[in-house]
């Protein structure tokens, strides 16, 4: 499904987003050596195995970035003029290798533009819970989106 227009959403909307993602040991590698995270509970297994989690921790920014990719075609492929901000990232649960995550998202926040009458902000708050149901990571997304009539 493509994106929504501004007039398509209503305060509450929710979606689940699919497909749901297991996350690879590579996943977690690249994404950390590609941005430089050099967090040894991202990276050494043997480091991990010693903290209280035991093993490797999935880096929370690819978890982050895997939220707001899930949710896209959903929400704001081909609709979008800009991301505007994002607000509360939490992570009350860590991401492990092998984890499947899904994405969900709850419209809270709607409101017309000001400075651009062809376009309306639509703040999500997207979620993303593992395969035993699990919160993994929850933020606010705020939107710049296109209306219809433009």
């Amino acid at each position: 499904m493509a994106g929504r227009c501004f007039e398509d959403w209503q305060m509450g909307d929710r979606l689940t987003h699919a497909p749901s993602r297991t996350v690879t040991e590579t996943d977690n590698l690249l994404f950390s050596t590609m941005t430089h995270n050099t967090q040894p509970l991202h990276l050494d297994a043997e480091a991990a195995r010693a903290s209280e989690f035991g093993r490797i921790l999935v880096n929370s920014t690819f978890t982050f970035s895997l939220c707001v990719g899930l949710s896209v075609s959903d929400t704001t492929v081909g609709t979008l003029v800009a991301n505007l901000g994002f607000d509360k990232v939490v992570t009350p649960h860590p991401t492990f290798i092998g984890d499947t995550l899904t994405c969900h998202s709850e419209v809270i926040a709607l409101r017309g533009s000001a400075s651009r009458p062809q376009a309306g902000i639509v703040t999500f708050r997207h979620w993303m819970t593992n395969q035993n149901g699990a919160e993994v990571l929850s933020c606010q997304r705020s939107a710049l989106i296109k209306r219809r009539e433009a």
